[in-house]
Formats: structure tokens, C-alpha cells, sequence
């Protein structure tokens, strides 16, 4: 089956094609002509606001999307996105800057085209992310914040362009009194909710299991031990400090994580190494601190660092690594991740796991393995020193925590913080670091990010706005009597109270003015804040509204004055015409992907009056609320799961089912209709047996497909399937392949349908229940299906039609799986599956009058149409 943009350069998700503007020049013309067109009606020039574009499956639109940090990232955010409707020549723009979760990009090395020199560094990155298992579930990586904790996860945090193992942190700021003694190894233990970085690449690599015993050689509180243990496996662990009375005992796979970097004895840390190795019998896993490109915090000590806590540190590079544990062991160590290696004491599971390693993991690997060539060590070359820092960077470096923590202060006020606005502890910080309010407040505006602080002083201006205009509506406090720090605000950002006030009635007058309320409403659309009907509606989840423009959240404040409190609801609606307002609440909104209405009040403004409508009775049931995620963004609960949800109901072809009536259980009746329910926000195939006079499709039940054929009427067997995914696959077969059949050419008459073991064991003839899918996914004694295919088959002939001209049509125009054509006059065997093989098959008579099976691959056979199921 041939899929859009196929042999294009870019990157292919699904039906869509990503690529960065340097890999135009190869597509096509017509597509080129797309892109320009559509940089056009978005008045952007490709290279100067552009840098990847998307094409969407239908072709018949395409997305200009922005990565400012493209070049530098190694994992870009989008900033900007132009969705162009090529049709009807409309544009659908959205700004992620002010996003704190804006969409992450990944593998971008695979936009480029292949003479580009970044592609071996950047696959070097992305092979690393694969090694780590960062993308076993993309559902839940496409948001940045969804991204950095599933690398947490795993055990590890990203510096600049390298995954650094998360094993010890550095103590707090608050606790850097200096403290003296021994060093405290003990206090580098971290409480963990994943397993570490090493327990999970041995889990990766199947080196922990049910049938192999586990031993953690320096366990600390000893949560990788409790989550295995868990998990059913065998496993033990030591630790000098939390488990000293435990035995250090031999086992199949030991762990020695994250112990060796906090040693500050070089004698007794190769000792350590030397000593889980013995305990090994088959692999040993090593973990430890690497270095970042930012200067260790603590005091150099021997060959590492002193923390704050006394605890010690020894980063090592990943070369520098490897060399001690071979120099220590004299046994070559196998690089599983950043800071993280193997050494095999059993060769011949050293063996499999590389050849598994390195064959892509098939299980039908030769037998007979081969040692691999070891690598030679690359040559050590010194790296030129790094210019000496200036004072002012000095400063920065010694002191980062204490300035970043000014920084946020400042950002909160929207302005530069007086000496009595900070906090003791900022305070106690600066007269440690002997540094004075001014000259702090100069190295912040120096080295950090200035667009955060004209942001945060249009945010601060805002919501003094919002509060004055809002005050109009009481008595409004003098000017003496307002609070020290908003008498500050006022001066700084409107120069009087007078001007302050003038610019609130300003505000409240612009309300009447439709027009600057719709541009308000566009506006916010463009930032992901809700879902906008343009000239008529602005819907949004309530978390959202500090986000808005001071317009729209003076027009809501006037409504909650009616109201109440807007927390007490999930959704608001601002009706731009009309002067009304609309605030709703559903039954768990957030963990539902389609929550059910259960009370909506409307906001008359005009007439100072209110609507209120309850929902879940019988007489007015709670209709569902669809599509979530238009009302939400990238920052809300579960927003990554709501996007996955809706694009399985999408290429589910369920969307049909949609109607904003439906209530919560007509829904769920509908989906069961089509074999489906809902379990959190995934989409799965129902697992309940149907009745049998239930529908199956749209011109049959599930009783015209089991009891069907000569053999079962003679014989009255029950031929009931046993398998829930049995009756999912008859549903799909007659949705699917036998409906278009009958819209087509009339009813059908089904001659042969589900089969049972029961029933294959006393039909006379030749049969190939293995084959021929009529057992669906029924199981043998021994839990195995009987047809490794899966799906569902059956036999049909349409009357007074020929019936090779019906095989024909069903290849041309239905999502067959396989269809076998005896003849004009017979019955044609047709499948379905969820991987379809496309297979037409003509039974053939060769010189012996067998029948022989012939693939006619001269068929023109069904290709699925592309689904564009993009969000908005």
C-alpha cells in the first residue's frame, strides 16, 4: 500500500511529513508551490519566520511551524505555528512562547536532507534516547514538560546535549553551612519513585528476570530493591550505611550504582568495584556521575568535590569511566547509556546479549555466536583551556542559585524588588555572598533573560488593571490605604494613582466595544487559550483565565460578580455578541476524556440576571462534551492522553458517533455497538460477549455469522465463540468488508461463517482451520490461537451476479485481509484483520485436478484513504 510522501526526505509520522526548509529543494514541485502559496497567505517568508513545515496527509493543507532554538536544542520547542488551509485560503495561528509545555521536537536529524553535517551528531543523540527507552511510548513525549519526566523516569536528566544518570544531588542552598568530619557518604542515598538508570537498562535488556537472582551491592534506602521484589524478582541488597548487617551474597546479575563516584578513596573505591564483581555470576552493571559542561558545585577534594553536606563526588566522562572499570577488572566494559556500563563475568551471555544488541533483537538469531572485535580506545587528545571567566561571570557562577532566586522575585513584582520586598532567606543570601541589592538586581539584567521581564511587567500591568476596573464597582480604597508594595506597583508601572484609575474606566468602557472584544478573543486563541468560534464564542477551561488579556478577564470578572466563584467550574464561555456568559461544570473533568454536563449557569449582562440549568436527572440527562482539547492547552491535566484519545476515535472512524446531545451512557452504547469502550483515555475493543441477535455490522447479527453453514445446521452444535476479540473481528469483517458488499451490489447470502474447534473437528473434507480464519481468535488447549492470522472470515455469494465481477470490486474498494475466487457461479472466501495482507488468491485446477491456490497480484487492490486527525 503505497502512503503519502513516500521516498520524500523528512520525517514520517503516521501520514504526515515533517522536513526543515534546507529539504524542500528535493520534493516535488507541486508541493514547493504548496509551501510558498501557503507562506504567502500567512505573510511569512520561508527561512526568515519558517524553519520546518509540515505536510499534512490530505495535501490539501500544511503547517509552517518556527523552532527557535532548532539549530541549538537538542530537543527544540515550537515556538510559532501557521496552519494553512490551502482550499479555503484560511490561516490558524498559534504562539507557544508563553507556553510552559509547548510541543517538543524529536529525532530532528531526520528533517534534514542527507548531505547535512549535523545528522551524525544529532543521530548520536537520538541513538542514545533510543538506548534508553525514551521512546517506548510517544503518546506521552510530545509535550516538553511530558518529555523531561518521562527522561527522569528512566533515571536520568538532560544537560545541554547529554543525558546525565540522576543518582546524587547537590545539597539545597539553604543548607550550605559548612559542616566538618568525615565525609558522609550516606547522605547521597536518594528516595526514588523509578527505578535507577542501571536497574532499568538491565530490565531493558532482559538481563533481570523471573528465572535470575538480583543483588544491589550499595542498595542505599533500597527502592530499586522493593519495586523488583515487587515484581516478583529475586533480589537482595547490602548498603554499609542502611543495610550493614545484611549479607553480601552472590547472584546472577549484581548492581553496583551510583557507590563509586561517592568514594572518595581510591584504594577502597576499586575495592568496592572488585568486590561486587565477585559476586557476579553473570553480569555486573556500573553506574556513576558524569560530568557536565557546568562547574561541579562544592570544594575540590582529592580527586572530586566536597557538597555543602560533606558528602563526596567524583564525576567522571564517560571514557574515563570505562578505563577504570577495565583498568580495575580487566574485563571489557559494554557502554549501555550515559554513565552506565556492563561487565559479563558469563561470556556466553556476554554473547547473546550483544548479538541481540547489535541484530536488532531477533529472536531467530544464528546460534553459533561470535566473540566481537573489541574497539580500540580513541587516542587522548588534550582540549585547549577555556578562556579564564571575568569577574562578572565569576559571580554568576558562584552565586547562580542566589541570583535565579532574585530573578523570580523580580519577575513576580513585574519590576525591580526593593530591599524590604525579599525574603529573609534572599536577604541572609546576599549579605553571605557580600553582595549588595543593586549590584545583584545588575548581574540578573546582565546574564538572564530580558523578554521574560517585559512579559512579566505587561502581566503585573494587566492584573493591576483587572483589579482597578473591577474595583469600580464598590467603593474604591484611597491611595494611603492601599498595601506599601501596590502603592510601588502603581508608581512604577502608571506614575500616579489618578492614571491608574483613569486607565481601569478605559478599560471598562472598551467592553461595549464588540470589535476589541473579538480581537481580544482572537488574540487568545492564538496563545492556546481556548477554542474560538470567531465573532461569535471563546470557550476555555477556568485554569486558563489568568492567562487572558486584561479585557476578557474584567468581562468574566463582571459575570463571577453574579456568579460566584469561578473555581467552582470547569469551563467558561464568553458569547462575543450577545453579552452573555456561559459557566459549566462536569463530572470529573480532568480524568475523563469525555465528561458528562451536571450543571451550566448562563450570565445575561445586559440584564444583571442568571439561567441556571442542572443536569443528571431523567428528565435532562447530561449530554457528553466532545473534544476536549479545544478547550484546554499543552499546561492542563492529562492534555497529552486527551490528544491521544481523540485521534484513536478519529482513525477509529468513530467520529460519526459524535453528536452533542448524546448523554454518558448513549455514547457507551454506541461504542459497544461497534465493539469499543473507554478505559481512561485509551480506546479499547470491548470485552464482553454479545448477545447473538445483537447487530453485527448494518444488515446482519452475530447469529448470521455463527449459525451459518451445512455442517452446523446438520449437526446443531452450538459453534459459540469463546473470545471476546472473536466477536470484535466478525463486527469489523461485516463493517468493513460484507456492508460495502451489500450497499453495493444488495443482500448477500452468507454460506459459511465463524467456525469453533468443536465444529472443525466433524466438518467432512478438507479444511485448514490454521489458515483460514474462520476460528477468529479462538485458542487451542494450550492458550495459542488457532489461526495465527486473527481476524474473522466468511463466505458469501451475491445472486444473479457474477461473481468474479463481486471479487473485483471487493479488492478495489474494501480493506480486505485475504480473498480466495473458486469461480463465477461459487461462493468467494473473504477475510479481514487489523493487518492486512491484501492477498487475492485464485483456486486454480492443475493437471492432476488438484486445486491449487495462485496470488493475482494484477489486481488493483483497496489502499486506505489518509486520515488528517491533527488538532485544531
Amino acid at each position: 500500500m503505497q502512503k503519502p510522501f513516500q521516498g520524500l526526505v523528512g520525517k514520517h509520522v503516521v501520514d504526515h511529513l515533517y522536513a526543515h526548509i534546507t529539504a524542500l529543494s528535493s520534493w516535488p514541485e507541486a508541493l514547493r508551490a504548496a509551501c510558498e502559496r501557503a507562506a504567502s497567505l500567512a505573510g511569512l517568508v520561508i527561512g526568515e519566520h519558517v524553519n520546518v513545515v509540515k505536510m499534512h496527509a490530505s495535501t490539501e493543507q500544511l503547517s509552517l511551524l518556527a523552532y527557535d532554538d532548532f539549530d541549538a536544542a537538542p530537543f527544540p520547542t515550537l515556538s510559532k505555528s501557521w496552519r494553512v488551509h490551502l482550499q479555503t485560503s484560511s490561516v490558524v495561528f498559534r504562539d507557544y512562547t508563553q507556553s510552559r509545555n509547548p510541543p517538543v521536537l524529536h529525532r530532528k536529524e531526520t528533517l534534514l536532507p542527507s548531505t547535512d553535517p549535523r545528522i551524525a551528531q544529532w543521530s548520536a543523540l537520538t541513538h542514545t534516547a533510543e538506548a534508553l527507552g525514551l521512546f517506548e511510548d510517544t503518546s506521552r513525549i510530545g509535550f516538553h514538560e511530558q518529555w523531561l519526566e518521562q527522561i527522569a523516569s528512566k533515571g536520568y536528566a538532560l544537560d545541554g546535549e547529554e543525558f546525565i544518570p540522576l543518582a546524587n544531588v547537590a545539597a539545597p542552598h539553604d543548607e550550605a553551612s559548612a559542616i566538618t568530619g568525615p565525609v558522609q557518604r550516606h547522605l547521597t542515598a536518594l528516595t526514588r519513585t523509578n527505578l535507577s538508570a542501571p536497574v532499568q537498562a538491565l530490565w531493558r535488556h532482559e538481563l533481570i528476570n523471573f528465572e535470575h537472582s538480583f543483588f544491589d551491592y550499595g542498595c542505599g534506602k533500597g527502592d530499586d530493591l522493593r519495586a523488583l521484589l515487587e515484581n516478583g524478582i529475586e533480589a537482595a541488597g547490602w548498603d554499609p550505611h542502611y543495610r550493614p548487617e545484611a549479607a553480601r551474597q552472590v547472584a546472577d546479575t549484581v548492581n553496583l550504582g551510583f557507590v563509586i563516584n561517592v568514594i572518595e578513596d581510591l584504594d577502597e573505591r576499586m575495592e568496592a568495584l572488585r568486590g561486587a564483581y565477585a559476586l557476579t555470576r553473570g553480569v555486573l552493571a556500573v553506574a556513576a556521575m558524569l560530568a557536565s559542561a557546568q562547574p561541579p558545585d562544592g570544594r575540590a577534594h582529592r580527586d572530586g568535590y566536597l557538597t555543602s553536606r560533606n558528602t563526596f563526588q567524583k564525576y567522571f566522562s564517560q571514557v574515563q569511566l570505562r578505563d577504570f572499570i577495565e583498568h580495575v577488572l580487566d574485563e571489557p566494559a559494554v557502554a549501555v547509556g550515559p554513565g552506565v556500563f556492563f561487565v559479563f563475568r558469563d561470556k556466553l551471555l556476554e554473547q547473546r546479549f550483544l548479538q541481540r544488541r547489535y541484530g536488532g533483537r531477533r529472536r531467530d538469531a544464528a546460534r553459533a555466536w561470535r566473540t566481537p572485535v573489541r574497539t580500540p580506545r580513541p587516542s587522548r587528545i588534550a582540549e585547549p583551556r577555556a578562556p579564564k571567566p571575568s569577574r562578572e561571570e565569576a559571580l554568576v557562577a558562584a552565586h547562580g542559585e542566589l541570583l535565579r532566586d532574585l530573578w523570580q522575585v523580580h519577575l513576580g513584582l513585574g519590576r525591580a524588588p526593593l530591599s524590604d520586598e525579599l525574603t529573609p532567606a534572599l536577604s541572609d543570601g546576599l549579605g553571605i555572598a557580600a553582595l549588595s541589592l543593586n549590584k545583584a538586581l545588575s548581574l540578573v539584567a546582565k546574564y538572564l533573560d530580558q523578554a521574560e521581564v517585559r512579559s512579566a511587567e505587561q502581566a503585573k500591568v494587566d492584573d493591576l488593571l483587572v483589579f482597578a476596573a473591577l474595583g469600580q464597582f464598590g467603593k474604591r480604597q484611597p491611595y494611603r490605604d492601599l498595601d506599601p508594595t501596590l502603592q510601588r506597583d502603581v508608581r512604577y508601572h502608571f506614575g500616579d494613582y489618578r492614571a491608574w484609575q483613569c486607565n481601569a474606566r478605559a478599560i471598562l468602557h472598551e467592553l461595549t466595544d464588540l470589535e476589541r472584544l473579538n480581537a481580544a478573543c482572537v488574540t487568545a486563541s492564538q496563545y492556546g487559550l481556548g477554542w474560538l468560534v470567531e465573532s461569535h464564542s471563546l470557550q476555555l477551561h477556568t485554569s486558563l483565565v489568568p492567562r487572558l488579556p486584561a479585557l476578557l478577564r474584567i468581562y468574566i470578572g463582571c459575570a463571577t460578580m453574579l456568579v460566584g466563584e469561578l473555581s467552582d467550574f470547569d469551563l467558561v464561555k464568553i458569547h462575543i455578541r450577545s453579552g452573555k456568559m456561559s459557566l459549566s461544570s462536569y463530572v470529573d473533568f480532568d480524568n475523563s476524556p469525555i465528561p458528562a454536563l451536571s450543571r451550566r449557569v448562563k450570565v445575561k449582562l445586559r440584564e444583571l440576571d442568571l439561567d441556571l440549568f442542572e443536569y443528571g436527572s431523567e428528565a435532562y440527562p447530561s449530554p457528553c462534551l466532545f473534544w476536549k482539547s479545544r478547550f484546554i492547552n499543552e499546561e492542563c491535566l492529562n492534555y497529552a492522553d486527551q490528544l491521544a484519545f481523540e485521534d484513536q476515535l478519529v482513525r477509529a472512524d468513530l467520529n460519526e458517533l459524535i453528536n452533542e446531545d448524546r448523554t454518558t451512557a448513549q455514547f457507551a452504547a454506541e461504542l459497544e455497538s461497534r465493539r469499543w469502550q473507554i478505559d481512561g483515555f485509551a480506546l479499547v475493543r470491548s470485552a464482553n460477549l454479545p448477545e447473538l441477535d445483537k447487530a453485527c455490522g448494518g444488515h446482519f447479527t452475530y447469529r448470521d455469522f455463527i449459525e451459518r453453514g451445512e455442517t452446523q445446521a446438520s449437526t446443531g452444535l452450538p459453534n459459540r465463540p469463546r473470545q471476546p476479540a472473536t466477536y470484535t473481528a466478525l463486527h469489523d469483517l461485516a463493517r468493513q468488508v460484507i456492508d460495502p458488499v451489500v450497499d453495493y451490489f444488495g443482500m448477500v447470502e452468507l454460506t459459511y461463517g465463524f467456525c469453533s474447534a468443536e465444529l472443525a473437528r466433524v466438518i467432512p473434507g478438507r479444511i485448514a482451520p490454521k489458515l483460514d480464519q474462520h476460528a477468529g481468535h479462538e485458542l487451542t488447549r494450550t492458550g495459542r490461537p488457532i489461526c495465527d492470522r486473527l481476524g474473522a472470515a466468511c463466505d458469501f455469494v451475491v445472486a444473479d451476479e457474477d461473481m468474479e465481477e463481486v471479487a473485483l470490486w471487493v479488492a478495489a474498494n474494501t480493506p480486505f485481509d485475504r480473498l480466495y475466487f473458486y469461480g463465477k457461479d461459487r461462493p468467494i472466501h473473504v477475510s479481514y484483520s487489523a493487518t492486512p495482507a491484501r492477498q487475492f488468491v485464485r483456486m486454480t485446477t492443475n493437471a492432476s485436478g488438484m486445486r491449487v491456490p495462485r496470488i493475482d497480484r494484477s489486481v488493483a487492490v483497496f489502499s486506505t484513504a489518509p486520515i488528517d486527525a491533527e488538532g485544531a
